[in-house]
This record gives C-alpha cells, structure tokens and sequence, in this order.
C-alpha cells in the first residue's frame, strides 16, 4: 500500500490554493474549478470544493472544521521559510522551534485553520530518518 495524497475540502478553494502554492513554491494543477493539486516527490496534497462533496453522494466532510491534523512539509531550512513567509503569512502558530525528536519545526494556520508544520530534521537521528531518494517503513528502506 502506498500513501499518495490527503484532501482539504474548502469553501475557499482558490485562496487556498494560492496559501499552499506560496508555502510550498508548488504550482498547482486545476482539474476543475473545483480540485487542484499540488505534487511534491512524496505525496500529493489535493483541495477541493465542497461542491465535490456532491460526487460522493452525501455530506461526508465539513471545511474548516479540522482539530486533529497537521499538514507536514519537510523543508531544506526552516529558519529561511520563516523569513520568505513572514509577510505572506497571516497565522503562525510557533516560529522556528527545535523539537525532542530532532526536527526544528515552525507551525502556522492556512485560511482554514487547518495546522501546517513545516519543518528540517536537524539532529543526527533525526537526519537519517529522512531519505529524499527512498522512502522508510519502521526504519528500513522501501523501493
């Protein structure tokens, strides 16, 4: 089984959209008016409208409703981030803060509230847990 995506259902699709593009540099592709998607190497965050919600037959997901998840984007320096995003940005939550398990991580709301961490594994440990060619399954390498 490979993870390939997770979804936001909004009702602010294209200020949305433009929130991620900023944070990630990522230029989106529209399928539709309503659904984008933004692909990094390892996985694809997907935003649709909650007029997609209309496909699945039933009112399945409520937007901006999120208090559980944290969006996570693994950064080349978390410190530079900050500083690129310091205007563009209307809700950091914490600024550049060095965590127990080795990433320093800065944390901020999209339009949506939905928490986004981005973050740079600093510690030794922490380094090798992350591969950008491979990726890792209770610390083994998978192809």
């Amino acid at each position: 089984m490979d993870f390939v995506s997770i979804r936001i259902i909004t009702d602010q699709i294209r200020p949305l959209v433009e929130f991620y593009e900023t944070i990630t540099g990522l230029t989106s592709k529209w399928f539709t008016e309503d659904f984008a998607e933004l692909a990094t190497t390892s996985c694809t965050l997907a935003i649709g409208s909650t007029r997609t919600l209309a496909l699945f037959g039933a009112d399945v997901a409520q937007p901006a409703s999120n208090r559980s998840a944290i969006i996570e984007f693994r950064v080349d320096n978390v410190d530079a981030e900050y500083r690129r995003l310091a205007n563009a940005v209307d809700d950091f939550v914490q600024v550049p803060t060095t965590m127990p398990w080795g990433n320093r991580s800065l944390l901020l709301r999209d339009p949506d509230g939905n928490l986004v961490n981005l973050f740079t594994p600093v510690t030794t440990e922490a380094i090798k847990k992350f591969d950008r060619k491979g990726r890792f399954f209770d610390g083994e390498r998978r192809q």
